[in-house]
């Protein structure tokens, strides 16, 4: 599938009634100093869907999310959340955002508690509502008994699941999450992504979740195939698989990354 077949695929995948993705990466590249990361990476993530960046390590998907969450600055190409482009109005752009990071961002020495406030503070919510929304918050992903608890008493999925919950106190529409299951047992990847799909589904949040694990791709996501800085394909999971003649989303990448073979 050529670049420009698969930002067509992948653009039209979005709802009907919804005229913008949630986001937009138009001709994006990116280097350390001599070393190209990113190479005229051009992809749209539809909203109220589950996109997957598929990608082994090294592929580019921590300098595409850097670049989305304005860590480093887009110097070639375009970036935009909901029709707001992240170089020219940050602050709209990055309100409509949620981001989990792959290393853990948590204040280990405060409590779940405050680590919720702190953030709404960020985002200008007052502290009655900001309170409201981290007990909420907490129930959603069963940690209200753990709210006083300082973080460090929590396990590696836990924690995960306040990063989650701090990620969307501010109501974003547009949730970003860095190979969120990393470092996590059996059971906790399996109750984050059954969590993060539970929001796709039931709040009509748009997820970019990228990955190298192809177990976290399910049949229904959109997916993007990222390998060595370049876009190899992008749609619903059924035309990539399709486009590539293979059986499944493993055998369509190791036809696309020609011999790759991404973790089960």
């Amino acid at each position: 599938m050529s670049l420009d077949v698969a930002a067509e695929t992948f653009a039209s995948s979005g709802q009907p009634d919804s005229p913008l993705p949630a986001i937009s990466i138009r001709n994006v590249s990116h280097a350390y100093g001599q070393r190209p990361a990113l190479r005229n990476v051009t992809l749209c993530v539809p909203e109220r869907r589950f996109t997957a960046l598929l990608g082994l390590n090294g592929a580019g998907k921590t300098t595409l999310f850097s670049l989305i969450t304005r860590l480093y600055d887009t110097r070639q190409g375009t970036i935009e959340v909901l029709g707001h482009a992240i170089a020219r109005e940050p602050g709209e752009a990055l309100r409509r955002l949620g981001v989990v990071f792959q290393s853990r961002t948590l204040d280990l020495d405060i409590s779940v508690m405050d680590n919720l406030l702190y953030h709404a503070a960020l985002h200008g919510i007052g502290r009655r509502e900001a309170c409201k929304r981290a007990e909420a918050s907490l129930r959603g992903i069963d940690l209200a008994d753990r709210a006083r608890d300082a973080v460090r008493k929590l396990s590696g999925g836990q924690m995960r699941r306040v990063e989650i919950a701090r990620a969307l106190l501010h109501e974003p529409r547009v949730l970003v999450l860095d190979e969120p299951t990393v470092g996590l047992d059996v059971a906790s990847k399996a109750a984050i992504v059954r969590h993060v799909r539970r929001l796709v589904r039931e709040n009509g949040v748009a997820v970019l979740w990228a990955t190298h694990l192809l177990d976290e791709v399910a049949p229904d996501d959109v997916v993007v195939v990222l390998h060595r800085g370049q876009v190899l394909a992008a749609g619903d999971v059924s035309s990539v698989i399709a486009s590539t003649g293979a059986g499944d989303i493993r055998g369509a990448f190791i036809e696309l990354t020609g011999g790759a073979v991404a973790t089960e």
